[in-house]
């Protein structure tokens, strides 16, 4: 059975060979487990998003250990060291500047690296935004997808929400805030009238929770501007009718272009609207037309 991380009580103790995933507080310095000090106080090598970052919070809890870059710009480069250092015995704690590293992060590199080399490795479980976000949101917990950031263009955001939109599970997403309210617009046209929340600087001082639908959201945010801090999106999942919903209003938006213009262009219309591939809704404008049996197997655009 392998032996846990030691203890703060325990001056000089020898830590297991390995590399350790250690969580971090979101916010409050103070949302460290015990565990999680132990385990960087004892271990030979902290592998750190930012350097800077986690030696505040070092220096805060009286640690001192010796660190070293690993992120997503020196990946490729740090991840060999990295893994010379586990094949020595060494052992190694794996930190992001906030949260549970692998989350957003490229860890999951040198995780699966380890796991081919034959190299243990633990997690010492803790603080995570998407968790916290979805707890505080009062949205159903039973099933959830974390969905990371959105594309920054909007074509790409609406194809990527539009592949969410059927997904029957509550969506977590991670966003700048710079972009809150374009994607909250994005999310209202393309996911339709959902609740949702958004949860801003969980755990400090300021800490928001904001209730609405997406439109109202949207709404406030324009108004409002672009809010300070890191910001965590709750969506609720689609009511058990909407799937029917959306094709009911595709087909309207369609009918509705196609009185005055062609199949091609009326479905390029209603995908820069929708988010739907124009390949799609040129198929289903033929359908609705009456040709779809009778295109000759002719290209969508």
């Amino acid at each position: 059975m392998k032996k846990r991380a030691p203890t703060k009580k325990q001056p000089g103790a020898k830590m297991d060979a390995g590399l350790y995933i250690v969580s971090m507080p979101i916010g409050n310095a103070d949302d460290i487990t015990l565990r999680a000090l132990a385990t960087l106080e004892h271990a030979d090598l902290i592998a750190c998003e930012d350097t800077r970052v986690t030696g505040k919070l070092l220096a805060f809890h009286g640690i001192a250990a010796r660190k070293m870059p690993y992120h997503e710009h020196n990946a490729a480069r740090a991840g060999p060291v990295l893994l010379r250092h586990l094949e020595r015995g060494q052992a190694v704690a794996l930190v992001s500047d906030a949260g549970t590293p692998l989350i957003s992060d490229p860890g999951y590199r040198l995780v699966n690296a380890c796991h081919d080399a034959g190299i243990p490795v633990t997690v010492i479980p803790g603080a995570s935004a998407p968790i916290a976000a979805l707890a505080v949101s009062g949205l159903p917990s039973d099933r959830f997808l974390f969905a990371g950031f959105l594309p920054v263009k909007q074509a790409a955001r609406r194809k990527t929400l539009k592949e969410l939109s059927a997904v029957r599970a509550t969506l977590v997403l991670f966003e700048s805030p710079r972009r809150l309210a374009a994607s909250l617009g994005d999310m209202a046209a393309v996911l339709g009238h959902r609740k949702a929340a958004v949860a801003r600087e969980l755990t400090k001082f300021f800490e928001e929770v904001r209730r609405a639908t997406l439109e109202e959201l949207a709404d406030h945010y324009r108004e409002a501007g672009p809010p300070k801090g890191e910001v965590v999106i709750v969506v609720a999942p689609p009511e058990k009718s909407a799937a029917a919903a959306d094709v009911v209003d595709i087909d309207a938006q369609l009918g509705a272009a196609l009185e005055s213009l062609g199949v091609r262009d009326a479905a390029a219309k209603v995908a820069a609207s929708t988010g739907v591939s124009r390949r799609e809704l040129y198929t289903r404008a033929l359908a609705l037309t009456g040709r779809g049996g009778r295109s000759g197997g002719r290209k969508a655009p």
